[in-house]
């Protein structure tokens, strides 16, 4: 079986969320289950640097519409999982953020740039490539390889079957009837079966109507966004193509992500030496400046500061969590406005709240390790890895009942399966009642002892999800 990863960003190297983990480590796990997959990802600065020795083994040509000729360049990652940099520095050699521009904005030609990594997704996949190897399945992520699909479907030479995963549906890649023709794509596509939404043409509707199957990165999810509540305009195309959905629940890195043996940790801990994550806890606050006290639950968010993420809420509710009491410590980036209310809070409450705008990798590893609760009250999450995370590290989170933080946490109410603790409406006192239930049970230590054991037990590898990816391959 052979297998294109089509995905528009890659962990360590590019990342503004969960996709670039999902494409870091999904690939070498779907290996292991004795899948040829290669991955194809923009080569930009970060890669480029990376990987200087990548050799170039094709130019593909007429493409059509305003799409360039570009370099495909081959490489292989560190764990061996060969790699396809898309080579145009006109499109690619930018610095920062993939999708934004320095002001913040979207880059005015990001259908251009997305086009033509779907495009070239497509091409491998069809007669016209020139490539020496030749994939079965077309493996594509978000509305930045959404289009793959539809090139397949109405170009000539189709060879792959397409299957396209939704990390997020909120994010749809909406442009103009005029990116029709710039895209190479022809008229017959302009429809409601086609790439046509609303009068836009959407990189994500076209993926959900033309793939040969959809899947999202947890089975809530699945569920959720065939609802009109939760499907983002999308919600009666999913119900349509609801016998080609399934969920699939990410993993983690579980050698990156392990107290054990972290190299980011000050003081390695696991299951049976739990009390010396204590130390963790101290020199984290000592890192941002908190009171070093053992006597007060630390609680931690490291996250996208945004709505999405229902951190609002818990800008309502941080003087009354404080008061508990208890310390806090933010990690994140985001909304402006959210930036500088939390940096206000910190700088009110100084040796009690810490904020820190930006992101450490090594930083966001020692949050986990160090914090006691993690606060996860997002409105939606398609699957979440922070609660995996925490989880795993011993430090029960705080989530709100939707998408993969359902599935994953267990309420602390289950004395024989908890291990954290959840709400139901995303309100500021549903989050406020459930950090106080948090706070209570941290000063039981046979509870919290109990809550910590059963997440660091649960099985939160990618072995599971590349089996089920696998089936799903094969049943294309």
């Amino acid at each position: 079986m052979k297998v294109l990863f089509a995905t528009s960003e890659l962990a360590p190297w590019v990342k503004t969320g969960g996709l670039g983990d999902v494409a870091g480590s999904l690939p070498a796990a779907l290996r292991a289950q004795g899948i040829d997959v290669r991955v194809l990802v923009p080569a930009y600065p970060a890669l480029v640097q990376a990987f200087p020795d990548a050799v170039e083994i094709a130019r593909p040509h007429w493409l059509g519409g305003l799409l360039p000729t570009p370099g495909l360049k081959q490489a292989a990652m560190p764990d061996g999982t060969p790699l396809l940099l898309l080579d145009y520095p006109h499109y690619f050699d930018r610095p920062g953020n993939p999708y934004l521009g320095p002001e913040g904005r979207d880059w005015l030609d990001n259908h251009l740039r997305f086009g033509l990594l779907s495009r070239v997704a497509a091409w491998i996949g069809s007669e016209a490539s020139t490539l020496d190897w030749q994939p079965d399945v077309i493996h594509c992520n978000d509305w930045q390889t959404g289009l793959a699909p539809a090139y397949l479907q109405f170009l000539p030479g189709r060879l792959a079957k397409s299957l396209l995963t939704v990390h997020n549906l909120a994010f749809q890649g909406l442009f103009d009837h005029a990116s029709l023709f710039e895209l190479g794509l022809p008229d017959a596509s302009w429809n409601l079966n086609g790439v046509e939404y609303y009068g836009y043409l959407s990189f994500l509707k076209a993926g959900l109507q033309l793939a040969d199957a959809i899947s999202t990165v947890s089975p809530s999810y699945a569920r959720e966004i065939q609802t009109d509540a939760e499907g983002m305009g999308m919600a009666g195309l999913l119900r349509h193509r609801a016998a080609r959905l399934s969920g699939i629940l990410n993993g983690i890195d579980t050698e990156a992500w392990n107290p054990a043996t972290d190299h980011h940790l000050p003081h390695h801990y696991g299951p049976r030496r739990l009390e010396e994550k204590a130390v963790n806890k101290a020199r984290l606050q000592e890192e941002v400046g908190l009171e070093v006290r053992d006597d007060l639950p630390l609680l931690a968010v490291v996250s996208r500061l945004t709505e999405q993420k229902g951190l609002d809420l818990l800008l309502q509710i941080t003087p009354q969590a404080l008061e508990l009491p208890a310390q806090l410590v933010i990690l994140g980036s985001g909304d402006r406005a959210m930036e500088h209310a939390f940096a206000s809070l910190a700088h009110r409450h100084p040796g009690q709240c810490a904020v820190r705008i930006g992101f450490d990798e090594g930083f966001a590893h020692r949050i986990e390790a160090g914090a006691d609760i993690f606060l996860m009250p997002s409105r939606f999450e398609p699957c979440g890895l922070n609660q995996m995370y925490s989880l795993r590290y011993g430090t029960p989170p705080v989530v709100r009942a939707t998408g993969g933080l359902a599935d994953t946490v267990v309420d602390a109410a289950d004395q024989k399966h908890g291990n954290g603790f959840v709400f139901g409406p995303p309100t500021a006192a549903a989050l406020l009642d459930a950090a106080q239930r948090a706070t209570t049970a941290w000063r039981d230590p046979a509870l919290w002892r109990r809550l910590q054991k059963h997440g660091m037990a649960r099985d939160s590898s990618w072995a599971t999800a590349a089996r089920h990816y696998a089936d799903l391959y094969r049943s294309l």
